[in-house]
């Protein structure tokens, strides 16, 4: 039995608004923008890639999954993806390594730092 991991589902006040915040942040490409929904990948066919739809309502607590994103740069992309419309947050994580921020619709993720080489 095989078993491929297709996409990660996000649901959204704005979808499109939402997915498109996303494809910038990461420099992806929109793979299907036919409402109701939106998705992204790294490039089309790239698995796994991010699916946005509809959400009733609006986000309530914390998210029970969130993505890691490791850059070159940990500063400099926490400054560009704050420039985009993400905001820093505290979700009692203390004193760590990483910045927790949160997309334009209030779900968080994480910033690491960079890889070190071996």
């Amino acid at each position: 039995m095989g078993l491929e991991w297709e996409q990660v589902v996000i649901a959204a006040s704005d979808p499109a608004g939402l997915g498109r915040w996303w494809c910038e942040a990461l420099g992806w490409t929109v793979v299907d923008d036919s409402p109701p929904v939106f998705e992204i990948q790294s490039e089309p066919g790239r698995l796994p890639g991010l699916l946005f739809l509809p959400a009733d309502g609006e986000k309530g607590t914390q998210n029970r999954l969130h993505v890691d994103l490791r850059p070159d740069d940990q500063h400099a992309e926490v400054e560009r993806l704050i420039a985009l419309g993400a905001a820093r947050i505290d979700v009692g994580q203390g004193d760590v390594s990483w910045i927790v921020l949160a997309d334009p619709e209030g779900n968080e993720f994480c910033v690491l730092q960079p890889r070190r080489s071996a």
